[in-house]
C-alpha cells in the first residue's frame, strides 16, 4: 500500500472475535470503512465520531471494527471504495465530495453516509432529495462562503480586490464559486479568479500574488481546502487575509473561521446515524440534515501581524477568540 497512505484499525484491520463461551451468542462485530481525500490533516469529524460511537456502546476490539484511511486522491478514493465493497463492510463513511463520489460509483448497496459534504448533495447527485435521499446514501452537510466574503469585509474594510482560488475540474469549487461571486457583485469587490488543480498551481499563483495587488484570499472547496497548512502559510507570507472553512484553519493561523464545528457533528449527528444505520435503518428513510449551527472564530495574533484592529462588534459575536 502507497505509503502516503493512512490506516488506523484493530491489529492492522484484523480483528479476530473471542470463542463464544457455551451458552452465551457470539459477539456482532460491525466494520466501518471510512475514507478522506488529503494528506496534510485528518478530518476532526472523524475523532468526533469515533467518541460518540464509543458514547453508544461500539467499542474497537469488542464489537467494531473502524478502518480508516487518509488519501492523496480520487483515484485512491476509488480503489479504496472498491477494497471497503470487497470486504463487505456494514456502512461506508465518506467525509467530502470526492469521496462520497467514489463510494457512490463503488455500491448501491452498502450504506453510505457523508460527514463533511460542503454543497447541496441534490445538486451534486448523491441524494434524490434532502427528505427523502432514495438510494442507500444520506449524511449532513452544510456551508456558507458567501457568509465569509461579508465578514471579509467587516474585518477589512478597505477591501477591494480578493483573490479567488478554485478548482476548475470539481463540481464542488463551481456551486461554491456561484455563491462567492455573487457576494463579491453585492459589496463591490473586484474578484481575481485563477484555478488551481495541483499543488503546483497553489504555489505559482501564490507566487504570483503580489503583482496583482489583492488584500485577502479566499479558496472554495475542492482540491485547495485539502492542503490548509500549505494555503495559510503561502497566505501568511504574503500579508494576505484568509478565511476558513472550519475552526483548525484559524488554529494553524487564518485570520478566521465561519463553519460548523466538525468534532461536535461527528459526535452528535455521525454518531446517531451511524448507529441507526447499524441497527438496521436504510439510508433512504434518513432525511439528509443541514448543520443547523455554526462557528465563528477569530485569530487576533493573525490579524495583528496583519495590521488589522477587529471591531468590537464583530468581536462580540464570536464564539471563540484565540489570542
Amino acid at each position: 500500500m502507497d505509503r502516503r497512505t493512512f490506516i488506523t484499525g484493530i491489529a492492522g484491520g484484523i480483528l479476530a472475535t473471542p470463542l463464544a463461551a457455551e451458552g452465551q451468542q457470539a459477539v456482532k462485530v460491525y466494520r466501518i470503512g471510512l475514507f478522506h481525500i488529503g494528506l496534510d490533516h485528518v478530518p476532526p469529524a472523524l475523532y468526533g465520531l469515533r467518541e460518540g460511537l464509543k458514547e453508544l456502546g461500539y467499542e474497537e476490539g469488542k464489537n467494531l471494527r473502524w478502518d480508516f484511511r487518509n488519501l492523496p486522491d480520487e483515484n485512491a478514493a476509488q480503489a479504496t471504495a472498491r477494497e471497503f465493497v470487497r470486504e463487505k463492510v456494514d456502512v461506508i463513511v465518506a467525509f467530502e465530495n470526492e469521496a462520497v463520489r467514489a463510494a457512490k460509483a463503488a455500491t448501491a448497496g452498502i450504506p453510505i453516509l457523508f460527514l463533511h459534504v460542503l454543497t447541496d448533495p441534490v445538486g451534486e447527485g448523491f441524494v434524490q432529495s434532502l427528505a427523502h435521499p432514495g438510494g442507500n446514501i444520506t449524511g449532513i452537510f452544510g456551508d456558507v462562503p458567501a457568509k465569509r466574503v461579508e465578514f471579509l469585509t467587516e474585518l477589512i474594510p478597505h477591501l477591494v480586490r480578493l483573490l479567488l482560488l478554485f478548482d476548475p475540474t470539481d463540481h464542488t469549487s463551481l456551486q461554491e464559486l456561484t455563491a462567492v461571486r455573487a457576494a463579491a457583485t453585492a459589496r463591490k469587490l473586484q474578484l481575481v479568479e485563477r484555478a488551481v488543480v495541483t499543488q503546483a498551481d497553489i504555489e505559482r499563483v501564490f507566487t504570483l500574488a503580489s503583482r496583482e495587488n489583492v488584500q485577502a484570499v479566499v479558496v472554495v472547496s475542492g482540491l485547495v481546502t485539502k492542503f490548509p497548512a500549505l494555503v495559510i502559510r503561502l497566505a501568511a507570507e504574503r500579508h494576505l487575509a484568509i478565511p476558513g472553512h472550519r475552526r483548525e484553519w484559524t488554529e494553524q493561523g487564518a485570520l478566521f473561521s465561519y463553519g460548523a464545528n466538525y468534532f461536535s457533528v461527528g459526535r452528535t449527528d455521525g454518531a446517531r446515524l451511524v448507529d441507526r444505520i447499524l441497527k438496521g435503518t436504510k439510508p433512504a428513510a434518513l432525511p439528509v440534515e443541514q448543520i443547523a449551527r455554526l462557528e465563528l472564530v477569530i485569530n487576533l495574533k493573525t490579524a495583528k501581524a496583519l495590521g488589522l484592529t477587529i471591531p468590537p462588534s464583530l468581536l462580540s459575536r464570536a464564539d471563540e477568540v484565540i489570542q
